[in-house]
């Protein structure tokens, strides 16, 4: 396994995740296409949206609005922000 990937969200080569961050072929195919760097993020987002949307991992629809929006945020495509939340401020 090389040490990075071209990541679909930055379209370049930036460092690979070490394993696949979800179990099965998805997993897979997320380590073979997202960096490091936009999973990190991603997982920040989707840390928002959870506690901010109140979202219910033991919920099918729950789970699938945030694979949705997984995706999308990868495409870079719009997706969901969590309401009030101001990021900080870049120094």
């Amino acid at each position: 396994m090389s040490n990075t990937v071209f990541c679909r969200k930055y379209q370049k080569e930036l460092p690979a995740l070490a394993f696949p961050p979800l179990p099965g072929k998805q997993g897979q195919e997320i380590q073979a296409s997202v960096s490091r760097k936009a999973w990190e993020e991603w997982q920040a987002l989707q840390t928002r949206l959870i506690n901010e949307k109140h979202l219910n991992m033991l919920n099918p629809e729950d789970r699938a609005y945030l694979m949705e929006q997984m995706q999308r945020y990868m495409d870079n495509e719009t997706t969901d922000q969590a309401e009030g939340y101001v990021p900080p401020t870049q120094a």
